[in-house]
Formats: C-alpha cells, sequence, structure tokens
C-alpha cells in the first residue's frame, strides 16, 4: 500500500500515514523520503531534528518562529498526542482557523505544518516521545505564542486544565498580537 497524504481543511497541512512492513522481527518503516514528499507537494528542505518527552496532559504551544519559519513532520515513537496546526498568516483566507490531528505510536501518522502556522499539542497518553523535523533552525529571539485557549480560535482540546509552561500560559491571544509580530500569507 502505497504511502497516503491527506490534505487537511487548511490547505498545505497534510496528515500523512507512511507504509509500515511488519514482520515476526517487528516492522520497518521509512519516516522520510524527500522525492515521494515532493512529489505530494511538500517540497521542503528540513534542517533540525527535534524530540520532545512529556507526561500526560502536558500542552506544548502554540508556537512559531517570525523571521525564521519553520516548517515541520511530527510523529510520535511512544505514546499519543492531539496535534494542532493554527493558520496565524496575515491575509491568509484561513486566518484564525485550526486543525488537528490525533497522533499515535500506534497509528505512526505524521502531521506537516508549513511555516507561518502557530504549533501545539497535548499529551494524552501517561507518557510521549515527540519527533518533529525542521526547515530551519531554532532561533531563541524569534520565538512567538498565541494562547492555547484564545476563544477566537475555539480549538477543542482533550483536556481543560493543561500542564503549561508559565511562558505558555502567558501567550497572547491572537487579535492581541501586533500586526508585524504575524507571518505573511
Amino acid at each position: 500500500m502505497p504511502i497516503q497524504f491527506t490534505e487537511k481543511p487548511i490547505p498545505g497541512v497534510f496528515l500523512i500515514a507512511p507504509n509500515k512492513f511488519k514482520d515476526n522481527r517487528g516492522f520497518f518503516m521509512e519516516i522520510f523520503n524527500s522525492k515521494r514528499y515532493s512529489e505530494e507537494g511538500i517540497d521542503q528542505i528540513f534542517v533540525q531534528d527535534n524530540h520532545s518527552h512529556s507526561r500526560q496532559w502536558t500542552l506544548r504551544g502554540l508556537h512559531y518562529q517570525l523571521n525564521n519559519p519553520q516548517a515541520k513532520l511530527i510523529y510520535v515513537i511512544s505514546g499519543k498526542i492531539f496535534d494542532v496546526a493554527v493558520d496565524i498568516r496575515r491575509n491568509s483566507p484561513t486566518f484564525g482557523r485550526w486543525t488537528g490531528a490525533l497522533l499515535s505510536d500506534e497509528n505512526r501518522h505524521q502531521f506537516y505544518i508549513p511555516g507561518g502556522f502557530a504549533h501545539g499539542f497535548c499529551v494524552l497518553s501517561e507518557t510521549a516521545d515527540v519527533i518533529y523535523k525542521c526547515s530551519d533552525f531554532y532561533a531563541p529571539g524569534d520565538e512567538y505564542g498565541v494562547l492555547w485557549s484564545d476563544p477566537a480560535i475555539d480549538i477543542i482540546w482533550p483536556v481543560e486544565t493543561p500542564i503549561l509552561s508559565e511562558k505558555d500560559n502567558r501567550n497572547p491571544k491572537l487579535h492581541d498580537i501586533l500586526e508585524e509580530h504575524l507571518p505573511i500569507y
């Protein structure tokens, strides 16, 4: 069965179901193949891989970089998360809309989020190990965020009182962010 790419309701955001080959030894799975992904419209060079380990009900996000936007390819190697992309690109026809996906070590799905989106996830299992490829390097002075519970975005998170970092708890609502601090469509 070929790898499946399903574009989400926001153009450019994809749920990807890679091939998984199982036998009596376990399984083999190709995580990324630039040729195959490019054929589906994901023509992205990734320069950094990140690994996040979190406990249940941790919510990380919503994060973005403005001057060094990061497209991301996210997948879970253990556990289960609810992953979210929010279109925060000025003048985008889908500005302020979100889409999400359940990613787990069982379904082995991937979530592709282009640059210019805010990204976050919530851990549903006891713990989760999340790997994500990034198209640009982490730039500490270029970090921005959107409040995870912004009512104007209205993300339907699977938790009401998540475990948050102090920084994520202080992120502004989308309409309070200066226009020049939002990516351009």
